[in-house]
């Protein structure tokens, strides 16, 4: 069997309206931490895994996306004259050779599963991962990669879940897993009182190809939309889906309070800035 995951799939087309008015006409995936946007640390997470085709799944106000991965030759030109060698390469090296990015429109706000679906043609048969850039987790190694590690040893569908409090259940896909995490049952966004568990669905997958067929014939489900964690329950009952608890930190940079705690953690361990950011938060904590 053929371990490789090849595609990374980056839904990318919601609005980011929790961030709003910084999100009025530029993309909430290209919202800084320190000195890269979201979706580049994203994309360095699915290439560290193995990824050579990256799908990104777009809608309308998304061309920065588009434009950040391309090349930028008066930019590269100017940097070159300036003698800044670093910046130059910081921005070359974005994409490597080999790599390839997809862009395919989500006509209409359908949900994360329909948005998974617009995916399939460029996926093709083949499993793939699934990556949420505002869902950003620092691991080591990379959250993909220990979830492409699960799934050489197992060949199932991998979920990466992490534990939230009870009474957060509401804002999550909630798993039941058996005694070799095997998921049993996925319940999207439960009330507290019917959660089968505190297990939550975090914005990383590995899945089957066969998902896509489940997802051609899910119905609207919660929010009116077409729900991925729809599709995945009826996945169990054909392929085995595991749970994943991850090694690393994740940070829900759909907030504001986890974009600053990102900000702030990232900050703390960047080679420039780091002891002077460390400095600069004992002095205020100090006040």
């Amino acid at each position: 069997m053929d371990n490789k995951i090849r595609s990374a799939v980056f839904p990318v087309a919601g609005r980011g309206t929790r961030f709003l008015p910084a999100t009025k006409a530029s993309p909430k995936e290209m919202l800084p931490i320190v000195d890269k946007p979201l979706i580049q640390y994203a994309v360095e997470e699915a290439i560290d895994a193995g990824a050579t085709k990256l799908i990104f799944v777009t809608g309308s106000s998304k061309r920065a996306i588009e434009d950040h991965f391309d090349a930028d030759p008066e930019l590269e030109q100017a940097l070159r004259k300036s003698g800044k060698d670093e910046l130059l390469k910081s921005i070359q090296d974005i994409v490597p050779d080999g790599v390839s990015c997809i862009y395919i429109r989500q006509g209409e706000p359908l949900g994360l599963g329909h948005a998974v679906l617009c995916a399939r043609v460029a996926v093709g048969d083949e499993p793939f991962f699934v990556h949420l850039a505002d869902d950003l987790i620092a691991g080591d190694p990379p959250c993909l990669t220990q979830m492409a590690d699960e799934y050489a040893r197992h060949g199932g569908s991998v979920i990466a879940v992490e534990t939230v409090p009870k009474e957060e259940t509401s804002s999550y896909g909630i798993v039941a897993v058996d005694d070799s995490n095997r998921i049993t049952e996925i319940v999207e966004k439960p009330a507290p009182a019917k959660a089968p568990s505190n297990s939550a669905v975090v914005g990383r997958y590995l899945l089957a190809p066969e998902i896509f067929d489940k997802l051609e014939t899910t119905g609207r489900g919660a929010g009116g939309e077409i729900q991925l964690t729809d599709a995945i329950a009826d996945l169990l009952h054909e392929s085995p889906v595991y749970a994943y608890s991850f090694s690393g930190e994740r940070f829900d940079c759909g907030s504001k309070l986890g974009y600053l705690k990102a900000t702030i953690a990232y900050g703390l361990d960047h080679d420039e800035i780091g002891e002077a950011l460390r400095e600069h938060l004992r002095e205020l904590l100090r006040d």
